[in-house]
């Protein structure tokens, strides 16, 4: 018998630009063999998965997006890092066809690292059917490496990608760029990198450590600092200090650029010009563009990105967006998340009451376990919904339209345009908000726009506010809902100034760097398997938290005889009330303001249980609550209702997306406690008032 050989493995590094295609390629490589956490000591998603070809097992790590290798974001430090390890036996740089220019500037940033690599041109369909024809083999002859032109939301379109696996692995030429920067910077460039440490083990090669050194940044000047004697340092710092005061002489950019005086800005600027002016001479006459081919703006792209009606033109499409989510959510919401575990709640009854007849307590227990798992599987379908909807406009193109027409108005938050879409998302529901924020490149922004979104009410909110509010106020409901939402854009201001300073250092905010892809077809498959992966995993971390909370809250409502007055919450909420009452609360408000904590909705249920007797019906719990509360009770009700935390699920989903307990547990407790206070006011307010 012929003995196997054994498995090479192989481990892969995705690095690229945001929307660049990475994750549609680790997607379609990895399926469900994939696991996604967080860096260790960070926030920021990791995502690893693996698959095999000939005998070959591969490791493919998708690296965070980003635009450089320069030291300022998480994102940015946490690949370079990645690749200083030396984990990855290849690095996949991937770029976009259709706008080769601009996204090859990464590469261009990644030239002098001693690691074999494989470029990438995605999207080579839109490119051909814009008139473009790309010479990959051109390019290759000149990088020195293996170039493959793909789709990457076509898996069929693969082959090419894994030819190139079973290629010799080489490292990029750079030659040509280190002439680029000999030319710019003078013959002091060959100085500094004759003074650079030269480990044959260091993956950065000298010539790459001296270009990020004179670009200005301070991790690989901290690196450097440490690798070589002082005497050498002194050198460094002193050609360093050279090369800054002559290129300041030389400015270009004297009259036009505002930081025109800063050293550090020039020198950075210089480098970039040579790392531009590389990759168009590594374009030059590997690109061919049809002589027909015009750029031009059709007219609904004329007006989605029109600077008075883009916005307007925004709010209609993601308003149309949340419809269609709730058209495809509500009948599964409806008939099955609603009547399904009341329709089976008999026969457990009866089964239970055949094995234990005497615990009653058993088939309320099951029947409750039954009802979370539907909740969360109505949470996961909501998710599906919502994620085909907008996952759709982002296929086809238009939702980078939706954060440019933004951008400005968001940039007075600390945040960037991509922030609005998960806010206007939030009306529908909060949990759509938060997981489409995963759409911002910055961290910190990502929190902060999580923030925003759980201000902002979601369908639930508005059910209890209408209903609660009508009972109480009548016709002038309508004032309430006002003050509510000039409260919700002060609130929006006073987070930003809390919080924003934390998240988002002077500096540190990831501004709104973006292409406005063409619009195109969207790929179906692609776009299917997106959703599926969106919402089962958020079935299989939703069931388990809310499942366990579910059942808490039901053990404080329960009682032997169905009396609420005999339950530990209602004996918890007659205990705190001389506290919660200074809040304009009483205990049953304060239960309903608790229950809310779970779903929205839960607080009618509440109010419906301590208002009424078995047989009351609608008006006589509406007489009942008027009898009992006072309207700046109400009103001090209706406004901690308000600002309470969105709901339970909504939190576990936060905790997922920022990969942050200790942010998500400042987030509950920074709005519970705006709830309180607004309750106070309002409850001083409407004494005066009523």
């Amino acid at each position: 018998m012929k003995e196997k050989k054994p498995k090479q493995k192989i481990n892969i590094a995705i690095l690229g630009q945001p929307n660049s295609g990475k994750s549609t390629l680790f997607n379609n490589l990895t399926g469900s063999n994939q696991h996604i956490g967080n860096w260790p000591g960070k926030t920021v998603e990791k995502k690893k998965g693996k698959f095999s070809y000939n005998n070959k097992d591969f490791t493919i790590v998708d690296l965070p997006g980003s635009y450089s290798l320069h030291s300022c974001s998480d994102e940015e430090i946490i690949t370079r890092d990645y690749i200083a390890s030396g984990e990855a036996d290849i690095v996949c740089i991937m770029v976009d066809a259709s706008q080769m220019e601009r996204s090859m500037f990464m590469l261009a940033d990644y030239v002098g690292i001693k690691c074999p690599t494989i470029l990438i041109i995605n999207m080579i369909d839109i490119a051909e059917k814009r008139g473009r024809k790309i010479d990959k083999d051109l390019i290759s002859k000149k990088l020195n490496i293996p170039v493959v032109s793909m789709s990457a939301s076509d898996s069929k379109d693969y082959q090419s990608f894994f030819d190139a696996l079973e290629k010799e692995y080489k490292i990029p030429d750079y030659s040509s760029l280190n002439t680029f920067y000999e030319d710019k910077i003078g013959s002091k460039f060959k100085e500094f990198v004759e003074l650079m440490p030269k480990d044959q083990n260091e993956i950065f090669s000298p010539f790459w450590l001296a270009a990020k050194i004179i670009e200005g940044d301070a991790l690989t000047t901290k690196i450097v600092k440490s690798k070589i004697e002082k005497p050498v340092w002194d050198k460094v710092f002193i050609l360093l200090k050279n090369i800054k005061n002559e290129s300041l002489k030389t400015n270009i950019f004297q009259k036009t650029c505002p930081l025109s005086t800063c050293k550090e800005c020039v020198c950075s600027q210089k480098i970039g010009i040579c790392k531009f002016s590389w990759v168009s001479e590594i374009l030059k006459n590997s690109i061919t563009k049809n002589s027909d081919e015009r750029i031009y703006m059709g007219r609904f792209d004329r007006l989605a990105t029109h600077k008075i009606w883009g916005k307007p033109f925004a709010f209609l499409m993601m308003i149309s967006g949340l419809v269609a989510s709730f058209l495809i959510t509500m009948p599964v919401l409806l008939f099955i998340v609603m009547k399904v575990p009341h329709l089976i709640a008999p026969h457990i009854n009866d089964i239970m009451l055949l094995f234990t007849p005497n615990m009653p307590w058993v088939s309320a227990l099951i029947n409750e376990t039954i009802e979370a798992i539907f909740m969360a599987f109505g949470i996961a379908f909501f998710v599906a919904g919502s994620a085909l909807v907008f996952g759709f406009m982002e296929e086809v193109g238009y939702m980078a339209r939706i954060s440019y027409v933004f951008d400005n108005t968001m940039s007075k938050l600390r945040l960037q345009g991509k922030s609005m879409m998960p806010i206007l998302m939030s009306f529908g529901c909060v949990i759509s908000g938060a997981t489409s924020a995963r759409v911002i490149d910055n961290w910190g922004q990502r929190v902060l726009t999580i923030m925003m979104a759980w201000l902002v009410p979601c369908a639930g909110t508005w059910g209890v506010i209408s209903l609660f509010g009508a009972a109480f106020f009548g016709f002038n409901t309508i004032w309430v809902i006002i003050s509510l939402f000039l409260c919700v854009i002060i609130l929006m201001h006073i987070t930003a100034r809390i919080f924003g300073g934390k998240l988002v250092k002077e500096g540190s905010g990831t501004g709104l760097i973006i292409e406005l892809p063409p619009y195109h077809k969207p790929k179906w498959g692609v776009l299917f398997r997106f959703v599926f992966n969106r919402a089962g995993g958020m079935f299989k971390r939703a069931a388990v938290f809310i499942v366990a909370i579910w059942l808490l809250f039901w053990a404080l409502s329960y009682s032997a005889d169905g009396n609420v007055n005999n339950s530990i919450i209602y004996k918890t909420g007659h205990f705190v009330e001389p506290i919660t009452i200074w809040f304009g609360l009483t205990w049953e408000t304060f239960t309903a303001f608790l229950s809310s904590m779970m779903g929205k909705e839960a607080a009618l249920g509440v109010l419906g249980s301590v208002f009424s007797s078995s047989n009351a019906n609608t008006s006589d719990i509406a007489l009942q609550m008027q009898q009992v509360l006072s309207k700046p009770e109400a009103l001090a009700f209706l406004f901690a209702f308000f600002f309470n935390i969105p709901c339970f699920a909504t939190v576990v989903v936060t905790r997922e997306e920022t990969h942050s307990w200790k942010w998500t547990l400042c987030m509950v407790l920074y709005f519970v406690s705006i709830s309180l206070v607004m309750a106070k006011l309002a409850y001083h307010i409407g004494n005066l008032i009523f």
